[in-house]
């Protein structure tokens, strides 16, 4: 199936509730970076917490590859500075920073398989249990961006950690892939109406101030999120997408 065709069939799939995505439980949200969490579940995250439902954020990567040439910024500095923001974020939806673990993998370099990604797993699978988890959200496995698909096979090799666990993704670079690109698979999942917590998702979203701002200006090679792609993410609606048996 083209990559335009399925995201164009998970934009029109079926409204689901918190209870399709994690049954009666808790959920885990696995974020490659921290940003992605409040881009593809914010609303998720501040509809969990409204619903008083438990929930714990696990951010894999550190963070630290997104300005690599920033003398203002080194790796450490930079990590610290985008854990506060993650934190800042998710208050804004609610979630308090007891909820929230960094597993601080390399970003850009986080691992598919081997012992690093399997302690992580492991990390996903405490979550899931400190949270009573029924399901768990992840990067799409089809995003073009290593980290993201990484942390999808991380996700997998927590599946048999914690039996019974309902695993969906979320795309976030997917939206980018080439039109023809072939995916091998056609969507299952629902989309999740979070236009009650769209002004909050709005701004956890821009509380990622080194990823929407010039905060960091000593990088020409630094990132920022385009207005178009902060945008899509402002939708009334999130997409989680069925990851496999």
């Amino acid at each position: 199936m083209r990559a335009d065709a399925f995201l164009a069939a998970a934009e029109a799939l079926p409204f689901g509730s918190l209870d399709d995505l994690a049954g009666g439980g808790g959920l885990v949200v696995v974020a490659p970076h921290p940003d992605d969490e409040s881009l593809g579940c914010g609303g998720l995250i501040a509809a969990c917490v409204a619903q008083g439902r438990d929930l714990r954020l696990v951010v894999v990567s550190d963070g630290a590859g997104s300005h690599p040439n920033s003398r203002a910024y080194p790796p450490d500095r930079l990590i610290a500075l985008r854990e506060a923001e993650t934190v800042a974020a998710a208050a804004t939806l609610g979630l308090s920073a007891e909820r929230i673990a960094f597993l601080r993998l390399p970003d850009r370099a986080v691992p598919r398989s081997g012992p690093a990604a399997e302690a992580a797993a492991r990390s996903l699978a405490r979550a899931a249990e400190d949270c009573g988890a029924g399901g768990l959200v992840v990067t799409w496995r089809h995003d073009p961006h290593a980290d993201h698909a990484a942390s999808a096979a991380i996700a997998a090799l927590a599946r048999p950690l914690r039996p019974g666990l309902r695993v969906h993704a979320y795309p976030v670079w997917g939206w980018s892939l080439p039109p023809g690109t072939e995916i091998d698979e056609a969507p299952r999942g629902l989309r999740l109406d979070v236009s009650a917590h769209l002004a909050a998702k709005e701004r956890a979203i821009h509380a990622h101030r080194s990823q929407v701002e010039a905060l960091i200006d000593d990088d020409p090679e630094g990132f920022r999120l385009p207005p178009e792609m902060i945008a899509r993410f402002l939708r009334p609606f999130e997409i989680f997408l069925e990851a496999g048996p």
